[in-house]
């Protein structure tokens, strides 16, 4: 996969941008704007599709992280990057410095992490596409598994709801999946503008 996947990439505050980077030209980052002034306040992910590009969003806690990819990044890539973005920023800034920041102060300190990150995840892509199918799949086994536990359960009248629990809870413990976390890098400098027409195909990732 080559450096330009990713095109921009910002953390909000509310509708108000604390951080952002791109090493492109363009109107995305007007684009992405009005996406996120349309943004649901709710926590959740969703991704906008606009002339071969996804516009992704990952919202939490009053705050919406962005990053605009080509459409050959899968948006569970874009995904990915988006929760690495999100768990570094509130380690760095989380409960202090980000409630109260201005708009794009972080930009100096924050700008090149998030260059970073987007590295990363980009020359990291197959082994992250690896490691969600098999979390994927860990979490279809689980889902089976108490899914049965509960139909035994009705034939079982006399078994003890604490062993029950145990069962239900010794299973999922053994078949627990850890995720990894990763280090990081840069992307080479491009021209690019987006054109779009309208902001359509509204998904949101479950």
């Amino acid at each position: 996969m080559s450096l330009e996947p990713f095109i921009y990439s910002f953390v909000a505050r509310g509708t108000m941008i604390l951080a952002e980077y791109t090493e492109f030209t363009g109107n995305f980052p007007a684009i992405a704007t009005q996406c996120l002034q349309k943004l649901p306040s709710s926590n959740n992910k969703f991704t906008y599709n606009c002339d071969h590009h996804t516009f992704n969003f990952l919202v939490e806690d009053g705050y919406a992280y962005c990053v605009v990819a080509k459409d050959s990044v899968g948006k569970q890539i874009s995904i990915a990057f988006l929760e690495r973005m999100k768990a570094d920023f509130k380690k760095r800034y989380g409960g202090g410095k980000a409630d109260t920041a201005i708009a794009k102060s972080l930009n100096k300190e924050f700008g090149p992490v998030m260059r970073e990150h987007m590295k990363y995840i980009i020359e990291h892509a197959e082994e992250i596409e690896k490691l969600l199918k098999v979390k994927a799949q860990v979490s279809e086994v689980k889902s089976i598994m108490l899914e049965n536990i509960d139909k035994v359960s009705l034939h079982q009248d006399s078994l003890p709801s604490l062993l029950l629990h145990y069962r239900k809870t010794e299973i999922l413990n053994s078949t627990a999946c850890s995720c990894f976390r990763f280090t990081l890098t840069r992307v080479r400098d491009t021209s690019l503008d987006i054109e779009i027409e309208g902001l359509s195909n509204k998904s949101t990732i479950g």
